[in-house]
């Protein structure tokens, strides 16, 4: 199971929301590459970057960041917030981007999915955000009609492999997430799914670990230091799992 630490960008800084909402900011260092930095030095194999000014307002304000972060660190990046167009994709992955998770377009137009995956094929993944089952858009301000498990079904059709599955409820809150839904998706799909949302301690990875989710994100409890991240990694990525 990989871990996927988590640099949520506004207004060029790296912070965590409370359950997505914008009037809920902690800031955790000025610079997004000297977190990414702190990572990579204890040992991260891939890092997770939200554009949340991107994710609501629907163009991308990290282009940069990517840049800067890619040439200074080899490890490979996922990233989304934002991505609306091919141009977004393209300009994300030419930045250095391993990965680009589309979200709000994935359900208000899926043909860019499609297109998305014949371009770049693996390197596109799909952003699941919901809220008591049904998915959120636009910066999680808007909650469509469409289920988690009914928009994940179309995806797959669509070509995509990997999902990343949060439940609004849960993120930014450290009260452990939402594994019962994460489940359903696994089951339901047979999709890689990477959970996200609430992870506060070792347990909570133990438990998305026994679920069989390819990855979990972790974001507040590496901030706040109620996770080790190399920890987690000899545990959950380097086959210390064995002992369990």
């Amino acid at each position: 199971m990989r871990i996927y630490p988590a640099i949520d960008i506004k207004d060029g800084k790296a912070v965590r929301l409370v359950q997505g909402k914008f009037d809920e900011v902690t800031v955790f260092n000025d610079n997004p590459a000297e977190a990414a930095k702190a990572w990579a030095e204890a040992g991260a194999n891939y890092i997770h970057i939200v554009d949340l000014d991107g994710a609501r307002y629907g163009k991308s304000f990290i282009i940069d960041i990517l840049k800067e972060i890619s040439s200074k660190y080899n490890i490979p990046v996922q990233t989304g917030g934002g991505v609306r167009t091919i141009e977004d994709i393209r300009e994300r992955i030419e930045s250095g981007a391993a990965r680009v998770i589309i979200g709000t377009a994935a359900v208000e137009n899926p043909q860019l999915v499609r297109e998305a995956i014949k371009l770049y094929g693996d390197k596109i993944a799909v952003g699941v955000d919901a809220k008591n089952g049904m998915v959120a858009i636009k910066g999680w301000e808007e909650v469509s009609d469409v289920s988690a498990v009914d928009l994940c079904l179309e995806m797959k059709k669509l070509g995509v492999k990997t999902i990343i599955y949060t439940d609004i409820s849960k993120d930014g809150m450290m009260c452990g997430p939402n594994i019962e839904a994460t489940k359903e998706l696994i089951e339901k799909t047979g999709m890689e799914i990477i959970a996200s949302g609430g992870v506060s301690k070792i347990d909570d990875l133990e438990n998305v670990f026994k679920i069989n989710a390819q990855g979990v994100i972790i974001g507040k409890a590496l901030y706040n230091g109620a996770i080790n991240l190399s920890d987690a990694i000899d545990k959950f990525e380097k086959g210390e799992k064995n002992a369990y």
